[in-house]
């Protein structure tokens, strides 16, 4: 390649946000979907996690394929493939709707995540290599600032579409004639449709995007590079990497939990007595609180230890939980939506931590980490079977014993273990600067 009509690499990484603010805001209409869903099958809260455990359970499959995907073709390429297969993905959601048919939703779910779960393998280290070591985790912060505004955006403007007339109650529904129900199931499941073919077109048109831009392949920072291949063994021999896939797992499992509870939890008579459309509205604080933190967090960082930020954010967030599992009304309401900002800078800087220093296992490494993201399949499942016990309020238990974890691996699992791998190459940890 030309690296003289090679993007420079503030340019580059200017591409790439963009990947992370669609892949967020694709994330966070899972949030919406389930209340959606929920009443279209009159199913329960633990049915209704069957959408984050397909969706986050494709990281734990797929996540692998597409580490190999990624070494053998680069990660400019590996992005364009995702992002491909997340377009099939979405566009699946109209033959699921016209049935309707929950197996062929969460089918294509399963392939949306797919294709996310490749561009989570090739775009979180790719911006991680786009400069010196030594700001990564401030280049990724900012670039999942990023994500977090397609969280925040994709709920306000997609989530009433989807939500467009009023959900009724499961008596409300049973209070029908079996054909006014099919109608009324039929007519909800179609106001998906026009939405995600909406969001299948704009993920072809992000690819050809990314195609066209002459963005750094950095195949040399990959197993393709050098003539060296290495084993997932290899990587988990690294400790800090073998806590943080399981800091990933509990992060993004809390994360989800709660995100996908809110507009329940909002909507009960005792928290906000919110129609499930205003609710969802709402969302917006959630995630528009982990964007402005991730601002502020990439700022702190060239001042603050990263690691010592994640475990205060950890600890700020178990004082939340506390009090919206102790209180009512608008206080438990607004410290269960306050929980997104100090969520922020968790996701990033655990990432970042865990690859530091890795060299050429740094593919394989991200592989690892994209795999713990299951934990967005498992707690919000764990915690679906619970509030059908307890109640939705005393279930956000399950997320505060995830972020306990966090604060331990800020202050103690984070930290470098000896005898980590040379790179092969000098290329192969950092690219070469391009202009």
């Amino acid at each position: 390649m030309n690296h003289a009509r090679t993007m420079s690499n503030p340019a580059a990484i200017a591409v790439v946000s963009l990947i992370f603010f669609t892949w967020g805001g694709l994330t966070s209409l899972n949030d919406v979907l389930i209340p959606h869903l929920k009443a279209v099958f009159s199913m329960s809260y633990t049915q209704t996690m069957l959408i984050q455990f397909t969706f986050f359970g494709a990281y734990f499959l797929m996540s692998m394929p597409a580490g190999a995907v990624v070494a053998r073709v680069g990660y400019k390429a590996g992005i364009v493939i995702g992002l491909v297969i997340a377009s099939i993905g979405a566009a699946m959601f109209y033959p699921a709707a016209r049935l309707p048919s929950y197996p062929v939703f969460l089918t294509a779910l399963f392939v949306l995540a797919s294709g996310i779960t490749l561009l989570q393998v090739a775009a979180n280290p790719y911006i991680s290599l786009l400069g010196g070591p030594e700001t990564s985790h401030s280049r990724l912060n900012l670039a999942q600032a990023l994500n977090s505004l397609g969280t925040t955006v994709f709920p306000l403007v997609i989530g009433p579409l989807i939500l467009v007339g009023a959900v009724l109650g499961v008596d409300e529904i049973a209070a029908m004639g079996a054909a006014e129900q099919a109608a009324y199931r039929a007519a909800e499941a179609r106001s998906v449709e026009i939405p995600y073919l909406l969001l299948a077109a704009g993920l072809l048109v992000l690819a050809v995007f990314v195609l066209l831009m002459r963005i750094p392949s950095l195949r040399e920072a990959t197993e393709a590079g050098p003539s060296v291949r290495h084993t997932y063994m290899e990587a988990l021999r690294q400790p800090h990497l073998r806590w943080g896939v399981l800091g990933i797992f509990c992060y993004v499992g809390a994360e989800v939990a709660i995100g996908s509870f809110l507009i329940n939890y909002m909507a009960e008579p005792e928290i906000g007595g919110l129609s499930e459309a205003s609710a969802s509205r709402f969302l917006a604080f959630y995630w528009g609180g982990a964007m402005v933190g991730r601002f502020i967090g990439a700022a702190l960082m060239t001042r603050i230890d990263a690691r010592r930020l994640l475990a205060f954010a950890g600890a700020m967030v178990c004082v939340l939980l506390v009090v919206t599992m102790s209180t009512t009304g608008s206080v438990a309401m607004w410290s269960a939506l306050a929980i997104g900002l100090f969520n922020s800078i968790m996701f990033p800087t655990i990432f970042t931590t865990a690859i530091e220093r890795l060299g050429t296992l740094t593919s394989k490494a991200s592989s690892l980490l994209v795999m713990g993201i299951v934990g967005g399949a498992l707690v919000p499942l764990a915690q679906g079977a619970l509030a059908d016990r307890i109640g939705i309020q005393h279930a956000f238990v399950v997320p505060l014993v995830c972020y306990v974890y966090i604060i331990w691996y800020g202050l103690r699992g984070a930290r470098l273990g000896a005898g980590l791998p040379l790179p092969a190459t000098p290329s192969a940890t950092r690219p070469p600067a391009l202009h």
